[in-house]
């Protein structure tokens, strides 16, 4: 290096250079690009934007100009930075599914919520909207400071009067150096709301304030899971909320299912969110998908997913909110520059500080209106002195010289301002008709008037905050609209039956294990004696051994041969048409090889209030607390520990103050108060019920109601119906009574159930065919009897199982079978 005693060299600490350099332009991106104010909500390229706009002539009432012109006024005046950092912003303002009232409207193509890119700014145009004006309203009346462009050759804005609290109705994001912000758009209407509240008390709490306020409003419209995020955002200025599409479940012919998805969490790409989808389901990560359509027109979104047959859409609607940004999280960060610096705010700060900016400009209006006013006064108080002495004024400006003599002989003989006598002599002869004379004075008094009010309001800080709220509500009655946004329970409190329709559902499953749901609507009645119809389609070694009758909204508990309960919910199991085979239970419940189940039971609530009454083949009786059996394993839990060779066969809910019938294949049947078997723990044994022979075996059990009978069926298709009075009561552990006669004609008993006139009946055999026949059509016979015919069977087939329907409306077959006796 070569030295040159004519430059002066000062020697720098390189780390010192670093970190003032770093600080400047971190403190310029902070400032000047990428954070918002907190009074107007806006960065200053969008604020630059706008007022050029507005310097435009561009309202919204206007012809639309060239988004070109309006990108270079803002580079040559204003914004001195690339063209593509202001028509990205401009893009921004116009789309309204990224703005909740957009500040802009376009014309021509300003971009996608699929993330296609606007036209270039040659092809497109723009003008401002309604909700803009309200944004620049009284600019021109000294409300805000204006200071020099970047070169001193323009003027500019250092904030908007903005009569609109922008800041939280269309938020703002942006990441600036070791900082960043992230504000949702709210609802207009609600905001106004809130402002309003907090205007008449200033000492309101964030929880007050939720009650105007619940949260953002996205354009989008989807669901906000949860409130506990909300309010620590309000709260601290720092919090996140969870965000779900609004999906609806159509189902079609044959019984399968679409998912519709109308609404997607806000700032989601939506052609991305149906290539996501179509990647898990081609991963096998999301299964039951057949073919996913993008549906949407100018009308509005609509994203329809294709279910395969007997496929469960609320468990795939989970899976899809689970795996992909059909729910996405949605950080809050409530940063703003308040005072030129960057502050993270409260929701009473934010409203508070909105409420100061429009306190100064109403304030600064109103100085500026009075001074305005008091201004064109004193104009007017001069003319109409000069017009009542018009002809001596007349005669001083003739004898005038020029002007300047005119006016210092105007002053030096009325009294004149330099100021009335320069309007006096500017004056048209027109003023001095009578009407125009009317019409000074008629200014004058109302300027008066005009005068002592912006005194007063200038004298009276409520009267400025009436005023704000007077303003406030006018802006919410021209622009406010409903909700988009709905805020639900947080996710972890959403159920996936609150999704699900209440109804009654047939469960039906087959000896090898398969099993499947459908509506009891699907079988039309009949009379008893009929053919009945297909419940179930089985292989030819397959046959339907149980069914059962239980809400979508229940628990099942499933009780297996082995003594063991598995725990369920009606809507996991597949739905399928009447005559699908269904699923392998295997695939739903962890079952051991061998294992089988035997019993189910309906569960609305697990307590402390009601009992399980379990009984084994060989006559074991158990009675345990419901609520030792919320909570079950995966792979089970013991419900009733079993001798070898026994296993469990039947399992009913009771009130702990019931009758128990139990019944044999063999036609006996005991009955005896369940006191007699007292409360055991989950894995106790329990007692015995009743006495068999070696060859019986029990085949069901029955609590007694007020007012039934009970329905004994024999496998050959009889059955009967017997007033429980004829069953005496005794003491557990007896052989019990004739139930009904065995013959060769009845064959040996499958079922039996307690039943009243209104009831209907379901039965099924072997080979899949079931029957509903109401009970009624079965009539009351005593106890020690063979019964009459429920249904009539082709050969080899037999009955198997037997299970109760209600429902009100239902098909009539008007063909009823001729009893057989």
């Amino acid at each position: 290096m070569i030295y040159n005693p004519n430059e002066r060299v000062r020697p720098v600490n390189i780390e010192d250079e670093m970190r003032e350099s770093y600080i400047n332009y971190a403190m310029s991106v902070i400032m000047a690009r990428a954070l918002p104010d907190v009074r107007d909500g806006l960065k200053p390229v969008q604020r630059r934007i706008i007022y050029v706009m507005h310097d435009l002539g561009l309202g919204p009432g206007r012809a639309f100009r060239k988004c070109a012109k309006i990108v270079g006024d803002a580079l040559g005046k204003l914004h001195p930075h690339g063209d593509s950092s202001v028509y990205d912003a401009l893009v921004r303002m116009a789309q309204d599914f990224s703005l909740r009232y957009p500040l802009v409207d376009g014309q021509g193509n300003f971009g996608s919520v699929d993330g296609d890119p606007a036209a270039a700014y040659r092809y497109t145009e723009a003008r401002m909207t309604r909700v803009t004006e309200a944004v620049l309203t009284d600019i021109d009346k000294e409300t805000v400071d204006f200071i020099p462009n970047f070169d001193g050759t323009e003027q500019e804005p250092t904030v908007l009067p903005s009569a609109v609290p922008n800041l939280l109705v269309n938020g703002s994001s942006g990441i600036a150096v070791g900082m960043s912000t992230n504000i949702p758009p709210h609802n207009l209407g609600e905001t106004i709301d809130a402002t309003i509240a907090m205007i008449n008390n200033p000492a309101i709490t964030v929880e007050e304030l939720m009650k105007y306020l619940p949260g953002p409003d996205f354009p989008t419209g989807a669901y906000i899971c949860g409130r506990r995020g909300l309010h620590k955002a309000y709260s601290t200025g720092r919090g996140h909320l969870i965000i779900r599409a609004a999906a609806t479940i159509e189902t079609a012919k044959g019984l399968k299912a679409s998912i519709v998805v109308n609404q997607i969490p806000y700032q989601v790409n939506k052609a991305r969110l149906i290539e996501e989808i179509a990647g898990l389901v081609q991963k096998k990560k999301i299964e039951g998908i057949s073919d996913i359509r993008d549906e949407s027109d100018k009308d509005g979104l609509r994203v329809v997913i294709d279910l395969k047959r007997g496929e469960n859409a609320e468990v795939v609607l989970n899976q899809l909110y689970k795996h992909t940004r059909m729910q996405v999280t949605f950080g809050i960060i409530l940063l703003a520059i308040d005072s030129g610096r960057p502050v993270y705010m409260t929701l009473p700060q934010l409203l508070g500080c909105f409420i100061d900016h429009r306190r100064e400009v109403i304030i600064r209006r109103t100085r500026f209106l009075l001074d305005k006013a008091e201004k064109r006064a004193h104009i007017l108080e001069g003319l109409r002195v000069a017009i009542r002495n018009i002809d001596e004024v007349i005669q001083i400006i003739r004898k005038a010289k020029d002007p300047d003599v005119a006016r210092v002989r105007l002053m030096k003989r009325f009294n004149f301002t330099e100021i009335q006598a320069k309007a006096i002599l500017e004056m048209r002869l027109q003023r001095l008709t009578n009407l125009e004379r009317e019409k000074l004075d008629s200014e004058y008094n109302q300027l008066l008037k005009d005068i002592d009010e912006y005194r007063q309001i200038l004298d009276s800080p409520a009267r400025v905050m009436k005023m704000m709220t007077e303003e406030l509500l006018e802006i919410k009655r021209r622009f406010g609209d409903p909700r988009r946004t709905v805020i639900v329970d947080a996710v972890d409190d959403l159920e996936v039956e609150d999704l699900i329709a209440e109804e009654n559902m047939v469960i039906t499953i087959s000896h090898t294990g398969y099993i499947k749901r459908i509506a009891t609507s699907t079988y039309r009645q009949q009379r008893r004696g009929g053919r009945g119809v297909t419940a179930m389609s089985t292989k030819e070694t397959d046959f339907v051994e149980q069914l059962f009758v239980a809400s979508t909204h229940h628990y099942i508990l499933f009780f297996s041969n082995f003594g063991k309960a598995y725990w369920l919910k009606v809507y996991e199991i597949p739905q399928g048409g009447r005559a699908a085979r269904g699923k392998a239970i295997v695939n739903l419940l962890q079952l051991e090889q061998g294992e089988k189940i035997e019993a189910f039971v309906p569960v609305v609530e697990f307590d402390d209030k009601h009992f399980l009454v379990m009984v084994s083949a060989k006559g074991v009786i158990k009675k345990t607390n419901l609520s030792a059996f919320s909570n079950p394993r995966r792979n089970g839990i013991i419900a009733l520990s079993l001798d070898k060779g026994d296993e469990l066969l039947e399992v009913a809910m009771s009130d702990g103050d019931s009758e128990v019938v139990i019944a044999t294949k063999e036609g006996k049947a005991i009955r005896f108060h369940e006191r007699d078997v007292r409360v055991m723990g989950r894995n106790a044994r329990g007692v015995r019920a009743m006495t068999l022979k070696d060859s019986d075996r029990v085949i069901g059990m029955e609590l007694c109601r007020e007012d039934v009978t009970l329905l004994t069926v024999s496998e050959n298709g009889f059955g009967k119906r017997t007033a429980l009075s004829e069953y005496r009561k005794i003491r557990r552990g007896g052989q019990g009574v004739i139930n009904i006669q065995m013959s060769e004609r009845n064959g040996r008993s499958v079922g039996i159930l307690t039943v009243y006139d209104e009831d209907e009946l379901m039965i099924i055999t072997e080979k899949g065919i079931a029957i509903r026949q109401p009970v009624a059509d079965i009539r009351t016979i005593s106890r020690n009897t063979q019964g009459v015919r429920l249904i009539r069977l082709d050969p080899n087939d037999r009955v198997m199982a037997v299970a109760k329907v209600r429902e009100e409306d239902t098909e009539e077959d008007t063909e009823a079978s001729p009893e057989d006796s």
